[in-house]
């Protein structure tokens, strides 16, 4: 496959579900071929916003298995053939989306299908003309990830403007989603343009420089 050009690559997001996610529909100009990020809710729209940036959607990407991230992975899966990807540890998560949608939304839904393909640290997600590196971020979830392509970071639940994702549900660590967010993603170009799970995006030099909890964390750094 060739190599990525930046001037060819497309992002859309759209806010889907009860929980306001953010998803992510990326993808090639030039060969029309496309990755959904997180595709939580709302499988028609998530579909219709990526017919009308022209593409096909080949890869389906979660950077977690929140059920507000996940709940739509099956009809995007079954309308476009996609194939889907997860990181392992969220593996058990996503086995119970189903029941947790349930009990905290009164919703029968499907189960999310088994992946298709099990993400590490440093993996490629790629189609034709795009590249997403591959991030383990653990601490909003064991499983959680974040991806980066050319000055793009996908921060799912991580980070957010101003803010880091909760973590007091099962799985969560404050002090590793800490260390998530300062030595792996921090170290990423001041000018990223982080796009996350939830709210407003943001870039890598306004979170080390105005984030309450990255300074906090870069304080106590320092004192140790």
């Amino acid at each position: 496959m060739s190599e990525p050009d930046v001037n060819e690559i497309m992002v859309r997001g759209i806010v889907v579900g009860v929980f306001a996610e953010n998803c992510w529909v990326i993808g090639s100009r030039r060969t029309g071929e496309g990755i959904v990020i997180d595709p939580g809710d709302q499988a028609d729209e998530v579909l219709a916003l990526a017919k009308d940036m022209g593409l096909t959607i080949k890869l389906i990407a979660n950077s977690h298995a929140h059920i507000d991230h996940i709940l739509a992975v099956g009809d995007v899966q079954r309308a476009t053939n996609a194939k889907f990807m997860l990181h392992p540890e969220d593996l058990e998560i996503a086995r119970g989306a189903a029941q947790a949608a349930k009990q905290m939304m009164g919703r029968d839904v499907e189960p999310p299908p088994e992946p298709d393909r099990l993400l590490a640290e440093g993996d490629v997600v790629e189609v034709e003309g795009l590249k997403l590196q591959v991030i383990h971020t653990p601490g909003h979830t064991q499983g959680s990830v974040a991806f980066y392509a050319d000055g793009l970071l996908f921060s799912g639940d991580t980070l957010f403007r101003g803010s880091i994702g909760r973590t007091d549900l099962p799985g969560g660590n404050y002090q590793q989603e800490m260390n998530s967010i300062v030595d792996r993603l921090l170290v990423l170009p001041d000018d990223t343009v982080v796009l996350p799970g939830h709210m407003q995006e943001t870039r890598i030099a306004a979170e080390r420089q105005t984030n309450p909890f990255v300074l906090e964390e870069l304080s106590r750094r320092k004192t140790e």
